[in-house]
């Protein structure tokens, strides 16, 4: 059978229509331009009809920002995160999604949904509202993988914190042959005291909206935080971390695709994907040269490590485990739940790849240190 370079590999985006919900949908006006200038508005011609749909978007979001400043501001300042959250720690494409959700099913935590992800300056004001009015927006499955989407669905906060302005990988999927974008903010190297404290301000001023509507701790799962261990303790001394790993002959070519997804259905140009398979391999090594270093100074009753393929062989055992080690609360009263949840996804199709025996060689020097630490070298 031949095999493809998973570079080339297809990615089915007709069910996700030209009207549907972009990331920079959620943008207030200021950060819209900011992301427009700051790529000199080099739009495709034939992305025009999903940009005509940002430009609406984008000043509804700064009244309704508005009208949640004038709410909820004095609220939300006065707000103390007492408990710290609990944060899932993975590549993209690790098993994060899914450890995010078997951890969302406990109803003692609470994670960012999709709708206060997209929409980070106004959800506490029109969250009711506008999920129900705008649910057609939003497909019913991710491109990437077929899992299932919603408003409601856990999500990472990484998207929200793009939204308010702050530098973000996923900003280059609007703009996509510009080429890499804000890989510094994967680990904060070559920032000053000025950046860092200004992108812990943004996270944690969302962090204080979720939980001013929650008030539960919440668990958090954005792939970037995996370079950013040293300033999220910081934040959170308490912080706890739950670090899942995953087969990287599967996680390099789902990467690729993921970013090839991003950029067919939130790209503001046709996408040519150069140097992507390159961007992915550099992205890995970086996030994980600094989690590495960070790792170390993890207190042990913090920490819990597992592997995917280990966690859907046996979830509820797994998870088990997790909660007993970093101390998370009486599993037998989440166990029914984690078990409903794991029965509704029963019929799930991971998606499969194959690899051409270049790449693996590559994936094999390159990612030598993570196949050996996490015994993928059997």
């Amino acid at each position: 059978m031949k095999k493809h370079s998973p570079s080339k590999q297809k990615v089915d985006v007709n069910h996700y229509p030209w009207y549907a919900a972009r990331f920079w949908d959620g943008m207030c006006v200021g950060t819209w331009w900011q992301l427009l200038r700051r790529n000199r508005f080099a739009f495709s011609l034939s992305r025009f009809p999903t940009a005509s749909m940002t430009f609406i978007a984008n000043p509804i979001n700064s009244i309704c920002a508005a009208w949640q400043a004038l709410r909820w501001q004095k609220k939300v300042e006065r707000f103390s995160i007492d408990e710290s959250p609990v944060f899932v720690l993975g590549h993209w494409r690790s098993g994060t999604t899914l450890l995010h959700e078997l951890l969302a099913a406990d109803e003692r935590y609470a994670p960012p949904t999709t709708y206060d992800c997209f929409a980070p300056t106004h959800f506490l004001s029109t969250r009711p509202l506008f999920t129900r009015c705008l649910r057609f927006l939003v497909p019913q499955q991710r491109p990437m993988d077929n899992m299932v989407a919603g408003w409601d669905r856990p999500q990472e906060e990484e998207f929200a914190l793009m939204n308010m302005g702050a530098p973000s990988v996923y900003r280059m999927a609007a703009f996509p042959n510009h080429g890499p974008t804000d890989l510094d903010s994967l680990d904060f190297q070559g920032w000053n005291e000025r950046q860092v404290r200004e992108w812990k301000e943004k996270f944690v001023w969302f962090l204080k909206c979720v939980s001013v509507r929650e008030q539960r701790p919440l668990v958090l799962k954005s792939p970037p935080h995996l370079g950013r261990i040293k300033v999220l303790r910081e934040i959170f001394p308490d912080a706890r971390f739950i670090h899942i790993v995953r087969d990287p002959h599967v996680v390099f070519p789902s990467t690729v695709r993921l970013w090839r997804s991003l950029f067919e259905t939130q790209g503001l140009q046709v996408p040519r994907c150069t140097g992507l398979e390159e961007l992915v391999f550099d992205i890995f090594s970086r996030l994980y040269a600094s989690f590495e270093k960070d790792r170390a100074r993890l207190p042990e009753s913090q920490f819990a490590e597992i592997r995917y393929e280990d966690l859907v062989e046996n979830p509820v055992q797994r998870m088990q485990e997790i909660y007993a080690k970093l101390d998370l609360g009486d599993f037998q009263a989440v166990r029914p739940a984690m078990q409903q949840y794991l029965e509704a996804r029963s019929d799930y199709q991971t998606n499969r790849y194959q690899v051409a025996e270049q790449t693996r060689e590559q994936i094999g020097q390159r990612w030598s240190s993570y196949i050996t630490r996490y015994g993928y070298d059997v």
